[in-house]
């Protein structure tokens, strides 16, 4: 893990990173790499806190539509019109809350619409009324935009915004002080920066990365959240303990199997609100599944940020992985993250592998 990690600070795909390994016991290794910035800084270590970008969708959003879904207040199969009646246009009465998840409903992966507003109530309603691109169900386009609407559908049927209600059913349960839209001006040496943006004064640091969730405010269903490889080691142990930590109840052990199974594997690599590895055949992968390298099995689940964030969970193999970088500092146009997020899976899963068939030999010996 090291290994990788220094190469790709060498290689200059990153500034810095911080990796953390471990399984439904807790972690089992952790290292940081580079630093906080190209410029003079600290080394990344286990409380710095990262953009997570895209990481938001199934850490927040998938979450808390998911608890939505085990108490009754929304149902996979009903149409998006049910939760959000005034959400109209052609063939939009067809989309189900399946289709959201599964970035199938026909809305196109992003519209620039911060180019033309930065009021976010404005911002807020072009969203809401993008048309679809294509037929509910006819493809998969990943999208930013599919993920606001699920936004909306959380805060309309709990009545709470959606980073209280995270914060209240999600974060502050299992104990993830670190893990928050909006980090306070006193965080902000904790926190690595992200691309530099001369329309946001230069170096972004402490506000979200993403254009189109930074001018709504920085609370946002498709990116905005902020937090370190300790939060989120936790929330991926949660996720191999079948939906429970410090007998805490998150999700239920059958919610957390429908969630990440594939959705159609002969088509594309999603599962609702996850992401799975490709497989010969696949139609749409874009995202690539670079998270799970070559050796993760089936069951293997995982979602990417745009900032150089990432986590793959193994039920199988009872393994995360979790990568932690600003490879967007100071450009996005850097685009070496994905061969690094292979390269770091390959290097953990056949140690994992082959630790445990020692360990196992030992016991029958």
């Amino acid at each position: 893990m090291s290994h990788v990690l220094r190469a790709a600070v060498s290689d200059k795909a990153f500034p810095g990173a911080y990796a953390i390994v471990g399984d439904s016991r807790g972690v089992i290794a952790e290292y940081g790499a580079g630093h906080l910035d190209w410029r003079r800084s600290p080394r990344p270590n286990r409380s710095n806190l990262w953009d997570l970008a895209s990481l938001t969708k199934v850490i927040g959003t998938t979450t808390a539509l998911a608890q939505l879904l085990e108490d009754g207040s929304v149902t996979l199969d009903a149409p998006v019109q049910r939760y959000l009646p005034d959400w109209t246009g052609p063939l939009q009465e067809q989309v189900t809350i399946q289709h959201l998840l599964t970035h199938t409903s026909g809305l196109p992966s992003f519209r620039p619409y911060d180019t033309l507003t930065h009021n976010p109530d404005s911002l807020a309603l072009m969203l809401f009324r993008t048309p679809l691109d294509r037929p509910p169900g006819e493809r998969m386009v990943y999208s930013d935009i599919g993920a606001f609407m699920m936004g909306r559908i959380v805060e309309t049927v709990s009545g709470e915004r959606l980073d209280h209600y995270l914060a209240a059913h999600v974060f502050t349960p299992l104990g993830m002080t670190e893990t928050m839209f909006l980090p306070a001006d006193s965080m902000r040496s904790r926190i690595a920066p992200t691309e530099v943006d001369t329309l946001r004064g230069g170096l972004v640091r402490g506000f979200v990365h993403d254009e189109r969730a930074y001018y709504l405010g920085g609370v946002a269903a498709h990116a905005g959240l902020f937090s370190s490889a300790r939060d989120v080691s936790r929330f991926a142990t949660m996720l191999l303990r079948g939906g429970a930590l410090d007998s805490v109840r998150i999700l239920h052990e059958g919610t957390i199997a429908l969630l990440t199974a594939y959705a159609d594997s002969t088509v594309n690599n999603r599962a609702l609100g996850w992401q799975k590895p490709e497989r010969p055949g696949m139609r749409d992968k874009t995202p690539s599944s670079a998270w799970a390298g070559q050796y993760m099995s089936g069951r293997a689940f995982g979602h990417t940020g745009f900032t150089g964030t990432s986590i793959a969970v193994d039920p199988s193999l009872d393994v995360y992985v979790i990568l932690l970088s600003n490879r967007v500092n100071p450009t996005r146009a850097n685009i070496k993250i994905g061969a690094v997020r292979s390269r770091l899976a390959d290097a953990v899963v056949p140690v994992i592998r082959r630790s445990r068939a020692q360990a196992s030999h030992v016991e029958d010996r």
